[in-house]
């Protein structure tokens, strides 16, 4: 079993969470499943499955959920693999994790992972893919204390990464993120749109250093983001190539974009 305990964090999430556990394919030591009081068969179908479920009711405080399951989930291990419902672990995946945990992570605090979209039924190859900070070493990683206990969704840390101490290194293998239903992914989006104009007009994302935090500093000041961001993943990133699904799921990023600077407008 790889040393490495798998944290998926769901509310309500009974048709996508047996995906999710079936691409771990009993491969990891530990399965937790944080769930926030489900009122479906979330909590029955993590057990079946062979998860250990873990409540979590949100004290509208800090921590929240990913902090607090790092600080509290009765893990062997101190790396974790953080997942959502709608993420799935890709075999190269599982081996690459495999051969990284047979390897030295004295100096490592923390590992990025790119996960494709899966978008109208199809895996996009190219495009503009999610990256996120998945792999934490639960002592070297702590998501900062800010402003952004009012803002919606918010018992879950917002889409910033936290602070790590050591090295950050970048998996080469890709997880999925599977977006279908597609009304839901523009339903989740207006939420995000709105968290992401309160955290940019508070300049909650200061914390952040390096070049990611500056390249998105300068994004934000230009005008016409969500045609930039089209192009950026339409043309530059080649999402042309994943045909009619690459050019909707970039207007759709797009359209993000420009969502989120509509708020920022109206805040």
């Amino acid at each position: 079993m790889i040393p490495i305990a798998v944290v998926i964090m769901t509310k309500n999430e009974a048709l996508r969470l047996p995906a999710c556990l079936a691409s771990l394919q009993n491969q990891f030591a530990e399965v937790f499943v944080v769930d926030s009081n489900s009122d479906d068969d979330t909590a029955e179908i993590a057990r079946a499955n062979g998860a250990v479920v873990v409540n979590f009711t949100w004290q509208r405080s800090y921590p929240k959920k990913k902090q607090w399951g790092m600080e509290n989930l009765p893990a062997t291990s101190d790396w974790m693999l953080y997942l959502d419902a709608d993420e799935r672990v890709t075999p190269e995946l599982i081996s690459e994790l495999r051969e990284l945990m047979r390897g030295n992570l004295d100096d490592y605090g923390a590992f990025w992972v790119a996960a494709d979209p899966i978008w109208q039924g199809r895996r996009l190859r190219h495009g503009q893919s999610n990256n996120k900070i998945c792999l934490k070493h639960r002592r070297r990683v702590q998501f900062p204390v800010i402003d952004d206990l009012d803002t919606p969704k918010n018992e879950v840390e917002g889409h910033y990464q936290p602070n790590v101490t050591g090295r950050t290194g970048v998996l080469k293998s890709r997880m999925t993120h599977d977006c279908d239903p597609i009304t839901g992914w523009f339903r989740r989006h207006v939420h995000y749109a709105e968290v992401a104009a309160i955290m940019s007009q508070r300049n909650l994302a200061q914390h952040e250093i390096g070049f990611r935090a500056r390249c998105k500093k300068l994004f934000y000041q230009l005008p016409l983001q969500g045609l930039i961001i089209f192009l950026y993943g339409y043309v530059w990133r080649l999402g042309f190539l994943d045909g009619r699904a690459g050019f909707d799921y970039a207007a759709a990023r797009g359209w993000y974009y420009e969502l989120t600077a509509l708020f920022k407008r109206k805040i």
